[in-house]
């Protein structure tokens, strides 16, 4: 019988992947976007920037910048999934390839002003199947329970990893 893998052996697998996957992005790194990682649940985070200030009179947040913030954060997901699937399969890949799907479609609602504050925001998959995918994001300032923004995209899934069937 296999002895189990040491959790910082485990720990710092899980950590690898998401840099990996956010290191694929490079909008994110434009953006200054960060990933808080607690198991297998990810909650980005938009730290504030005057940059991301669309009307300096409020002061608010961009609304591009708040939809680039959730597309994101859904892709992001998306793609960390995946990967999970792919990295805790024994006998896997501890270091398998980094697949992200494309955005089809996004409609982002606007539910108030974003504040000149950090924002926070969770993904969650509420369908994923061979070919496409839809998500529902909410993000959140100071409150999870007060959404500024919320969007729901579809997207096009990458081909699947050989032995995935």
């Amino acid at each position: 019988m296999r002895r189990p893998e040491p959790v910082r052996i485990i720990k710092s697998r899980r950590d690898g992947a998401l840099d990996r996957i956010v290191a694929a992005v490079p909008y994110i790194g434009f953006l200054g976007m960060r990933f808080d990682r607690r198991g297998d649940e990810l909650t980005a985070i938009l730290p504030f920037d005057e940059r991301l200030i669309g009307n300096p009179m409020l002061p608010a947040l961009h609304g591009g910048a708040t939809a680039a913030f959730l597309e994101v954060a859904a892709i992001v997901e998306l793609a960390w999934a995946l990967m999970w699937d792919e990295m805790e399969r024994p006998g896997a890949d501890p270091s398998p390839p980094i697949r992200l799907p494309k955005t089809i479609d996004l409609s982002v609602d606007y539910l108030r002003s974003g504040l000149p504050r950090d924002a926070y925001a969770r993904a969650r998959v509420n369908r994923s199947g061979r070919r496409f995918a839809s998500v529902h994001v909410e993000g959140w300032q100071d409150n999870r329970q007060r959404l500024f923004a919320q969007a729901t995209g579809h997207f096009l899934m990458p081909e699947r990893a050989a032995g995935d069937d």
